[in-house]
């Protein structure tokens, strides 16, 4: 078995042994540099499977080295080392490419852990099958989602914060999955909360945890969100629905990787990584004061923008043929094939729901479809589809996607009725429908009558 390598760079030398001493006891082979210029001269000599530096170098700084690793044909991870709070720096070279940073003084059980997770990189025999798999659960073909995979590769090899932004059924969960099941945490709990669906009376309950007795009802001590991710990731969907005092608790774990338990008197390290998204504009929100800038600036160190589905149609017929499959395997239906029409039509549709509302159209097309193929007229597309720019923009704080859809059916075929003197055969042709499909969508607005 072969014995990792870690570069040590420091200008200190009690901080050098400190951390030799440490990794010598962890199996950790060791070489270490004073300044820049040794630490460059020693990562040309030999490979090396870990570096560790310093951010105040007496010959220049560690992003610059940041920089020298992230240029070598095949990078090792490198942790930075900060003063304590200078948390700038910290997500500066994060966003170079850092795995991680520690701050002094060092805490040698978080030392520990970030020197463990970052070996696990090193370990690239599986990559090609971690790959694959992406490819067989994150579908496209398009050069929006080659680019997508390309970055969740990227980003599972680093422990930076990343906020993922898309719009409602783009699949920002499943990303937020995937960059955890690329990285060195793989094996240990994803957890994922919608921050909308928490009460706020209940919010740093939940996310903290509490003691026996702090409030009313608290009748056993409790795990927050953040221990039972402990070592894995935490996924906060929705995040700009948390409120204001919350945002600044969330702020201190983030920075002091520790969070207090509601009732507790002492702070608990956490070792997680965070990932949060939400379909909203984060950056308008800072803006008006609604989301506190220092909290966007730490969560967003890296940003992944999931684009719509609208924005690759190429990707519809895959897709399809997925969501078709998914949805018969282990029932007795035999899989329809899907008609070029219907599929051209879902091709050119908008697709305000993304993913999920193209899911729930052809789970709806499995139950009306009498043919051997899905018809254009078995997908029910929501009709006036052209003028959606004149439509008021989808607020889910409003209602469902549905609803709000239902809605823009309704006022397009009670317009077309009274246009053409309450004429349902002459209403469905101005819509374009057949007069099976019009006859059904009447029936389930409720127009029949």
């Amino acid at each position: 078995m072969k014995i990792p390598i870690a570069l040590i760079v420091d200008d200190e030398p009690d901080i050098r042994e400190l951390l030799e001493i440490t990794l010598n006891r962890m199996a950790i082979q060791t070489h270490c540099a004073e300044n820049m210029a040794c630490a460059k001269a020693l990562l040309k000599q030999q490979p090396f499977d870990l570096c560790l530096t310093d951010m105040r170098l007496p010959d220049g700084n560690g992003l610059e080295l940041v920089d020298t690793i992230q240029a070598l044909p095949v990078p090792i991870p490198v942790a930075v080392i900060t003063a304590h709070g200078n948390m700038d720096t910290a997500i500066l070279a994060m966003k170079k490419g850092a795995f991680d940073f520690i701050s002094k003084p060092v805490d040698l059980s978080a030392f520990r852990q970030l020197v463990g997770n970052a070996l696990k990189l090193s370990n690239t025999d599986d990559v090609p099958e971690k790959d694959r798999r992406m490819r067989h659960t994150l579908l496209g073909e398009s050069a929006a989602m080659w680019e997508i995979r390309s970055k969740i590769a990227k980003l599972a090899r680093s422990q930076a914060p990343v906020y993922i932004s898309g719009e409602s059924g783009s699949g920002k969960e499943l990303v937020a999955r995937l960059i955890h099941q690329q990285s060195s945490r793989s094996d240990q709990p994803f957890i994922a909360i919608n921050c909308g669906a928490i009460p706020h009376e209940l919010m740093e309950s939940e996310f903290f945890g509490h003691k026996k007795g702090s409030f009313t009802g608290a009748i056993t001590d409790k795990k927050g969100l953040f221990q039972a991710a402990e070592g894995g990731t935490l996924f906060l969907d929705e995040i700009a629905d948390l409120p204001q005092l919350l945002q600044v608790k969330l702020l201190r774990a983030i920075q002091e990787k520790k969070i207090r338990p509601v009732g507790e008197q002492q702070e608990i390290p956490v070792n997680i990584r965070l990932l949060s998204a939400t379909h909203r504009n984060l950056a308008a929100m800072v803006q008006d004061g609604s989301f506190r800038q220092d909290l966007y600036y730490r969560i967003n160190v890296i940003d992944l923008h999931i684009p719509p589905l609208r924005e690759r149609t190429a990707d519809i017929p895959l897709l399809v043929e997925h969501t078709l499959s998914k949805l018969t395997a282990g029932t007795t239906m035999i899989k329809p094939g899907v008609s070029a029409p219907a599929l051209t039509a879902l091709q050119r549709y908008p697709f305000p729901g993304n993913v999920r509302e193209l899911e729930n159209i052809l789970e709806r097309a499995l139950a009306l479809y009498d043919g051997k193929n899905i018809d254009i007229d078995d997908l029910n597309l929501p009709v006036n589809t052209d003028n959606t720019a004149d439509s008021p923009e989808y607020d889910p704080a409003k209602g469902s996607l549905e609803d709000y859809l239902e809605d823009i059916e309704r006022k397009a075929i009670a317009v077309a009725l009274e246009e053409n003197r309450w004429n349902k055969t002459a209403a469905a042709k101005q819509l374009g429908l057949s007069f099976r499909s019009f006859r059904y969508r009447l029936k389930k607005l409720n127009l029949d009558h």
